[in-house]
């Protein structure tokens, strides 16, 4: 049978602007085998691993935003640092172009550099969690002094879409930051990962599927209307997209477990 833990903290205040949520330290045993269906999300992942790698994945990696489903395989003993980043946050503390990580997991000592080497082997070597979190405060508030700043406009593009649920069309986004809309797109791209209309359709996505995992009857007429969809078709399209299933079919699987965004964090 598997078991699993869950240790949570938040990450030091000059952090919190650039992380997505709280630190995660992670532990399960006894899960090979097991999976869950993740849905594109406009977070950015981190994973410090400490115990068995993740299926085909890099020991450590960074996974960029991605315009599709993943599966990920569980594993017979992992351990892991999870960190969830906004991509202007991962941009900062990366230190890399984000459309480079689009759809891809990268391992962290190629974007890092020989520097994270020490704190992966002081992470194993920790008696506890919390030291685990004191050790990822410092190498990251390090990581935040010298990282590359997002522009302005892309910035605030990006709290835009968080803040609307992914419903400001990207023609209004380029005239309020005083962009092309093409240039807006490729400095979009660079510091977020994603065009800005697909990041809007995933947080737009996400905030559908909050809705329906709310609980009560789901009515999709409404939700639709209510998340910026305007007809079927384009819902229809976006499960189809993003989960790999139609509605129906969405709802038939409920008891497996669906990762998706919790409600979007501006940086």
């Amino acid at each position: 049978m598997a078991t699993e833990s869950w240790t949570v903290r938040p990450a030091d205040e000059r952090l919190r602007p650039l992380l997505a949520r709280d630190y995660v330290g992670f532990a399960e045993s006894g899960a090979a085998g097991e999976g869950w269906l993740e849905a594109p999300t406009s977070r950015v992942t981190v994973i410090l691993n400490l115990g068995e790698r993740f299926g085909g994945l890099p020991d450590s990696f960074a996974a960029g935003l991605t315009d599709t489903w993943t599966w990920v395989e569980r594993g017979d003993a992992v351990s892991c640092l999870d960190l969830k980043l906004t991509p202007l946050g991962a941009y900062t503390l990366l230190g890399v172009p984000m459309h480079e990580l689009t759809g891809k997991a990268i391992d962290v000592g190629d974007l890092l550099g020989p520097a994270v080497r020490p704190l992966l082997d002081a992470l194993r070597e920790a008696p506890d969690w919390e030291e685990r979190f004191r050790l990822l405060d410092r190498f990251l508030v390090r990581r935040a002094e010298v990282g590359p700043r997002p522009a302005g406009a892309v910035a605030w593009a990006w709290r835009r879409l968080a803040e609307s649920g992914g419903q400001v069309p990207v023609g209004r986004l380029a005239e309020e930051v005083g962009w092309s809309h093409r240039h807006l797109v490729a400095r979009f791209r660079e510091q977020v990962g994603l065009t800005p209309k697909t990041l809007a359709r995933i947080v737009r996505f996400n905030g559908l599927l909050r809705g329906v995992e709310a609980g009560g009857e789901v009515r999709w007429a409404e939700l639709a209307v209510d998340h910026g969809y305007y007809d079927q078709a384009h819902l229809y399209r976006d499960f189809r997209q993003f989960l790999g299933l139609t509605p129906a079919a969405f709802l038939a699987q409920r008891g497996v477990t669906f990762f998706q965004d919790g409600s979007a964090t501006a940086s």
